[in-house]
């Protein structure tokens, strides 16, 4: 019997998800593996599939074909609320759910009915390592910005210490300072392998020293799998310019 450690922790055979209507699909016979804390970058231009992956992954949406696979069980084989406090996504535009930020915070611990000292404690914790001022515990989502909800749902998604955190487009509403700060913190977590980060991107600069993989989809198909240290970074932005190009000339 294979060591599940030395096994991959995602995989995915052949996935593919049809649209609602219509013949089209919106991802196309993914494959690919991801051990213990990697990182992994997801690029491509708007609507190559991106964020629909993310979706798959933690069963916002099912695949109509192929199977999906943590810690080698089939993800339809593992009850959703199980899954979601093991595979936590992060969307773009995260909502507080009519909760102040601290209530925000300790939400996804308390349902876990983990003891109000370890909640306390992990708050403060993931407070201090992403540099969340003290005065925001008391305000609610009508009194932050875009990115101060985004640093704010990422520091929840870090406090329930998953397996993955799966990001989509992080930083797109922070200034540069501050993303490079996140994306130093999150570095950290990959280093014991105790938690693996899948992240969807634009941001080509901001990514380069963070990825080991990266994945490049177009069309809802993998079109490249490469490891960062060897991606030619200047190719990609230009694929990734010249088919938003196209794709903006289809508009017209």
């Amino acid at each position: 019997m294979r060591d599940r450690s030395s096994a991959p922790l995602m995989e995915l055979h052949q996935a593919s998800l049809a649209a609602s209507f219509g013949s089209a699909y919106l991802l196309r016979d993914i494959s690919f593996s991801v051990d213990r804390g990697d990182k992994l970058a997801i690029i491509g231009a708007t609507g190559s599939g991106k964020t629909t992956l993310l979706r798959l992954l933690n069963r916002l949406s099912s695949p109509t074909s192929g199977t999906i696979y943590l810690e080698e069980q089939p993800l339809s084989q593992i009850p959703v609320i199980q899954l979601r406090q093991q595979v936590v996504l992060v969307p773009q535009e995260p909502k507080l759910l009519g909760m102040s930020v601290r209530e925000t915070l300790a939400y996804p611990l308390t349902l876990q009915k983990l003891p109000p000292k370890e909640i306390r404690q992990r708050v403060e914790t993931w407070r201090n390592a992403l540099r969340i001022p003290q005065e925001w515990l008391e305000r609610n989502e009508l009194q932050l910005s875009l990115g101060q909800r985004q640093l704010i749902a990422i520091a929840r998604g870090l406090i329930m210490q998953p397996k993955v955190l799966l990001l989509d487009e992080p930083t797109s509403a922070l200034d540069v300072g501050i993303a490079n700060h996140l994306l130093t913190t999150i570095n950290s977590l990959t280093e014991d392998g105790h938690t693996t980060i899948m992240m969807v991107n634009h941001q080509l600069e901001l990514i380069q020293n963070f990825a080991r993989r990266i994945l490049y989809l177009e069309t809802g198909k993998i079109k490249e799998d490469v490891v960062a240290d060897r991606a030619n970074w200047q190719r990609l932005q230009a694929k990734l310019l010249q088919t938003q190009a196209a794709e903006a000339e289809e508009w017209l």
